[in-house]
Formats: C-alpha cells, structure tokens, sequence
C-alpha cells in the first residue's frame, strides 16, 4: 500500500466514522470487488495464499476500480483467449468488460494481468496467448508496473512526477536533462530489483546550492517510501557523490525543487549488486561478504563512509585474511580517500597481515573489496569512527 502511497496520489487512512472504507481481512481466497460499492467493503488477503506483493497490489488495484488487463475492450488487438483450454466453470473471468478508455497502452506485464495458463484444464495449455509475439511475457507477481501506476494516476487524476525502475540495471534523469530542471518540481523514482542490492552511481550532478540545502536537493532513502531509513540526506550544489548502496532491493529517490534558480540537475546509473553499502553514522563495524566463512569468488563490493561536516574518518583493520598475491592483483581491500576509485589510495591490502589506521583527509572515504575466482579466504572485519578535523 506504500507503494501506491509513494507513486500515485492516492492515500490509505484509516477509517474513523466514514460510511464507505475498504475491509481488508484474511477470508477465503483472494479477491476483491471492483471499484466502490458503498458500505465497508471486503477485500480478502488470505494469509494462507495470498502474502505475495503483487498478488496484494492486485487485489487493491480491483479496489480502486480496475478490472483484469486481458479483459479491456481492446483486449483482441492484443491477445488471442483460447476458449478450448478453459476450465468451463470459469470461462467468465475471460469475458471483455466495457472499461473507461485512459489512453494507455496494453500492458502484457501488468500486476493487473493473469498469466498465459490461468484457470487452464492443463498447466502445459495456454489461455491466453499474447500477439503479435506469442512467446512475450505476459502477468507477474512483483508488483505495480510504471503502466500501473500511469493508469491510477490518469484515473483518479493525479499530478505527480513519479517513475519505477524495475530492470536490474538503468539510467535516471532529473526533469529536461541536461537542460534546466523546472521550477516547483517534485519527484520521486522507486528503484525495485528483482533481487540483492542497489547501487546508484551520479555521473552529473548540478542542483541549487543553498545553506543546508533548503531548496533544491535530493534525498535518498533506503526503502520503498519517505518513512524508511534517510540512506542519504539533502544534497545539493555541484558535487561528486560516492556510490550509494541499498541494504534490500529498494531505494526511493527524491528530488525537490522551489522557484528559483533552475540548474541543470542530475544523471544516475543504477545497478544490481550483491554487497556492500552506505554508512553516514559517527562509526559502525562491517565484514566481508559471508564473514567469518569465506567470502564467494567474483565479488565486487562498494561500501560509501560520509562523516559530518567539520570530521574526517578513522578506519581500523580488526582482522583481514585475503587472498594473498603480488600486488594484490588478485583479491584485494582497497581504500581510498574520497567519494571513488580516482581519489589517492590510501592503502591495498591482501594476506592476513594487519595494519595501521587509515585516516581520511576530508569528511568521505570509499573501501572496495574485489575478488577473483579463485582462492577465496575468511575475509575481513573493519571498523570505522569520525573525529574532528583539526585546521
């Protein structure tokens, strides 16, 4: 439901002594009437078979007055239904339904849509079966789609800026990259993988320098929504930016601008990765992947230190057990002394021998950890704390 909450305009209250509310309850099935029926109205989430985002999302979408996809007005355009192959009893769920017309294309992906197989008489026989590609992907349980989301937003006539990410790797844009941004903005871009972590890399980045960032700025968060964990507080100006990482499949940024003073604003990759992370508190402890067993072969791990203003950062080895090799050109921990890999390095490291503390110059610090595909080893455990930089 946050989801919802975060990319349309519609919001859940809880009901006081309104006469028309859903009921969301673990009946029977799952299922939902289609749009208000006036009165309290059920929306059944069995918690037995129905405890799957997408299968939920789909459930509350009915709620909000959307049919099946596959069975729009248009529907033939898009997708043949194989009658033959249908249970009898529910040959219903296939009949086309008289929609609203929202100017938005068919969605073969949509939470809305079932799958190629459903109410078959057999798993292996197709009831719907896509065109003019047969072979496309059609239905899913992860969630909304950015058609979705579209369709919520033209039905209930939403003005809001918001975009789903949901390849496991892509590109954002402030609005009119590279051009200026507009004034009044405010967005929203949910990251959802599939699976594992997010990474955001800002390759440009050109917003409204004011004190404390009061304006313009972004802001990251670590989850799905405005009340999950702050991953990266207000940032603005021109500035180079660390790789941020997620701890889940989630990250939501925010970009927020007032009426004056357009810059260009910014450029994102995102990726999928499987370790690492971001760290913005006075100290913290953290390991290598799978530590205190060995850590898998082929991993490349990002973890971002920012100290607050006016600190710098102290990094202690607690133990390191790496592959060892010439150079360390084989697996490796490496630390550097800024928000990426061109800034000084401060030290490499492999082998089992520890070392002194490595002390940054201004208030970021990148450490990387690499690995190849063979020789893995125990790995490491560092800690990290922020004194005051001394001019």
């Amino acid at each position: 439901m946050q989801e919802f909450e975060t990319l349309t305009c519609v919001d859940f209250v809880t009901r006081s002594n309104e006469p028309n509310a859903i009921q969301i309850t673990s009946g029977a099935g799952c299922w939902s009437y289609v749009g208000m029926n006036g009165g309290l109205q059920e929306v059944s989430i069995s918690q037995k078979t129905c405890m799957i985002k997408g299968v939920i999302q789909h459930e509350i979408n009915h709620a909000l007055g959307f049919v099946h996809e596959h069975v729009r007005d248009d529907r033939d355009n898009y997708v043949d239904i194989i009658t033959e192959n249908i249970q009898p009893a529910l040959i219903g769920n296939f009949e086309k339904e008289n929609t609203v017309d929202l100017k938005i294309v068919y969605d073969y992906v949509s939470v809305m849509h079932y799958p190629r197989n459903a109410y078959s008489i057999s798993p292996s026989l197709d009831t719907i079966v896509p065109k003019p590609d047969p072979n496309i992907e059609i239905g899913q349980k992860y969630g909304l789609t950015n058609l979705d989301i579209l369709k919520i937003n033209a039905l209930y006539r939403c003005d809001v800026c918001s975009t789903l990410l949901s390849d496991i790797s892509g590109t954002m844009f402030s609005p009119n990259y590279p051009s200026l941004y507009s004034n009044n903005a405010k967005c929203v871009w949910l990251i959802r993988i599939p699976s594992k972590q997010v990474s955001i890399q800002f390759v440009a980045f050109d917003v409204q320098n004011t004190p404390n960032c009061a304006s313009d700025y972004i802001k990251i968060y670590n989850g799905a929504t405005r009340s999950d964990p702050v991953l990266w507080d207000k940032t603005c100006g021109s500035v180079n930016l660390p790789p941020i990482v997620s701890t889940s499949n989630l990250m939501l940024i925010e970009f927020v601008t007032d009426g004056e003073r357009p810059m260009t604003g910014f450029k994102a990759l995102y990726n999928t990765v499987s370790c690492g992370g971001t760290f913005t508190s006075l100290s913290t402890t953290f390991t290598s992947p799978g530590y205190p067993t060995a850590y898998p072969s082929n991993a490349n791990c990002t973890w971002s230190i920012m100290a607050p203003v006016g600190f710098k950062i102290v990094l202690t080895i607690l133990s390191i057990e790496v592959e060892l090799s010439s150079s360390c050109r084989y697996d490796s921990l490496t630390i550097y002394d800024g928000t990426n890999t061109a800034a000084t390095v401060l030290r490499r490291a492999c082998g089992s021998l520890v070392f002194g503390n490595q002390v940054s110059t201004g208030r970021y610090m990148l450490v990387v950890f690499s690995s190849d595909a063979s020789g893995q080893a125990k790995g490491f455990q560092v800690l990290y704390t922020t004194i005051p930089k001394i001019s």
